[in-house]
């Protein structure tokens, strides 16, 4: 999350929303990708800053399908960047704060019906709960497990 946190303090010294995200590869602990929003410089609505990661991942390893990777972000992801992680087969986010302006793993939107995008529903985005950290899945269910982060960063 600090490198989330960082790529999100470099987007704001550019005068972008103060967002960021990486993505890892949790067995081996390896940042395969970071970015901060960029929609502003790029003249590019699509440019957040988990779509900007999620792409240089897929670039990166030549898949589309980044399951068994986990991204972390600044902020809880929109309906597109929700959409996006879905169609990515991310099997976990993580989130530094929810968003009750457009968050769409729960705040706003709950983007956990994966049916509507796809023609599999075994997965499906995270929801967050009342308690302020989104449901775990268990083995069988078809919930991707996702949790807001509660370390402060130093």
């Amino acid at each position: 999350m600090r490198i989330a946190l960082a790529e999100a303090q470099a987007a704001a010294e550019r005068g972008e929303a103060p967002i960021g995200a990486v993505i890892v590869d949790p067995g081996s602990g390896e940042v395969l990708a970071r970015a901060g929003n960029s929609p502003i410089g790029r003249n590019d609505p699509t440019a957040h800053a988990e779509i900007l990661a999620l792409r240089a991942v897929g670039e990166r390893l030549g898949n589309y399908r980044l399951t068994g990777l986990v991204l972390y972000a600044t902020l809880e992801p929109c309906a597109m960047c929700a959409g996006a992680i879905v169609l990515a087969r991310l099997p976990r986010v993580v989130y530094g704060t929810a968003d009750p302006k457009a968050g769409a793993a729960g705040s706003v939107l709950n983007g956990r019906s994966r049916s509507a995008l796809t023609r599999s529903t075994a997965d499906s985005l995270p929801s967050s709960s009342t308690n302020s950290r989104c449901h775990s899945s268990s083995a069988s269910s078809s919930q991707i497990p996702c949790s807001r982060s509660t370390r402060r960063a130093t």
